[in-house]
């Protein structure tokens, strides 16, 4: 037997193999991995970050539980991050204030104890997901002091998303000092974004309709937004029927979640979809019902059918679902009762387990 050659050994530098310790290489964030859309039941943040670490672990998401009430809703969640914009509560939502208030603190209240709870159940993990609401969505929502929408008032618009901008890098530096050496995806939801395109939002009065945003205004400050998301992977979530895709695709967004069930079948979103496969883009495939259906017990491929059959009649690679598909309930799951909850999320977890190595059966 040929003796064998010694190999080269070369130290590191000083200090490298220390920063290699503290800041390792990460996995990549999507590859064969499931996540939850955002929102949970309950009210409390301890317990349902430990049912997501436990049945999410390798894409565990910041848990938003819109049952506290006031704060802790999409519009009020994402106002206590904005930076020198307040929010209060009036008769009819969310209305920009003069000064901050109680509404904003306890946004921002919700928001450190649900930090805290991931700081606890998440630590460790090497990728976690947080949300916020998209600046088309949250100009919708929230009013001006006059009481129309802030969507009306081009300055404002500009200035909200502005604000949403630093708001998130700040949001986002919080998230990396209390999970040091986790990578953070950003996901954001846009609801409303469909009916801001369309102009069908109603006035203040509610005898007309708020005039129809261009694309191209639109696109620019979700553009915008991505730019300043650095280097996190991003997300855009809309689970609406007519969901942009094609335009929030276009706004840099390294990936796109859908509700299968819904869009499944339009040919525009079939073109959308796969053209961000054959891009490059990872797809977050809502499959798992939000609520409990009556066919709640069927086999694990009965969930998989919209992304299968998305992907057959795109004419993709089967072998390519587990390095650009993530599994996810259909939207947020705040309407499920608890037990239904876990299930979906564990149903997920299996499901991209499954596309690992797909049954020939399915």
């Amino acid at each position: 037997m040929a003796e064998a050659v010694p190999r080269l050994q070369i130290p590191a530098p000083d200090g490298v193999s220390s920063l290699v310790e503290q800041f390792p290489v990460r996995r990549d964030w999507h590859t064969g991995v499931a996540t939850g859309i955002g929102s949970l039941p309950g009210t409390s943040p301890g317990e349902a970050a430990a049912i997501v670490a436990g049945e999410l672990p390798d894409l565990p998401h910041l848990v938003e539980l819109p049952d506290r009430g006031v704060g802790a809703d999409l519009i009020g969640r994402t106002a206590g991050l904005l930076v020198d914009i307040w929010a209060e509560v009036v008769p009819s939502g969310w209305r920009i204030a003069r000064r901050p208030g109680r509404d904003t603190l306890r946004a921002k209240d919700l928001m450190a104890w649900d930090l805290d709870a991931a700081e606890e159940r998440y630590a460790g993990a090497e990728w976690v997901k947080v949300q916020i609401c998209g600046p088309w969505t949250l100009a919708a929502g929230l009013e001006l002091a006059s009481g129309h929408r802030s969507l009306t008032d081009a300055g404002a618009v500009s200035d909200l998303a502005e604000s949403l901008a630093e708001g998130l890098a700040a949001h986002l530096a919080d998230v990396s000092r209390r999970l040091p050496g986790a990578g953070v995806v950003v996901q954001v939801d846009e609801p409303g974004l469909p009916a801001v395109l369309a102009g069908s939002l109603p006035t203040a009065s509610g005898f007309g309709t708020v005039p129809a945003i261009p694309g191209a205004r639109a696109g620019e400050l979700l553009t915008t937004l991505v730019d300043r998301s650095g280097d996190h992977p991003t997300v855009a979530h809309c689970c609406h029927v007519a969901a942009p895709l094609r335009l929030l695709r276009a706004c840099g967004f390294d990936a796109l979640a859908v509700d299968l069930t819904v869009v499944g079948e339009r040919a525009s979103a079939l073109d959308a979809i796969g053209e961000l496969v054959e891009g490059g883009g990872i797809l977050l495939a809502g499959v798992v019902p939000t609520t409990m259906p009556a066919e709640a017990d069927a086999p694990l491929r009965r969930w998989a059918a919209p992304l299968l059959d998305t992907w057959n009649r795109l004419g993709l690679r089967r072998e390519d679902l587990t390095g650009s598909v993530v599994p996810t309930p259909t939207c947020g799951l705040a309407g499920a009762d608890r037990a239904w909850a876990v299930r979906a999320m564990r149903q997920c977890g299996q499901l991209a387990q499954a596309l690992r190595d797909l049954p020939e059966d399915w």
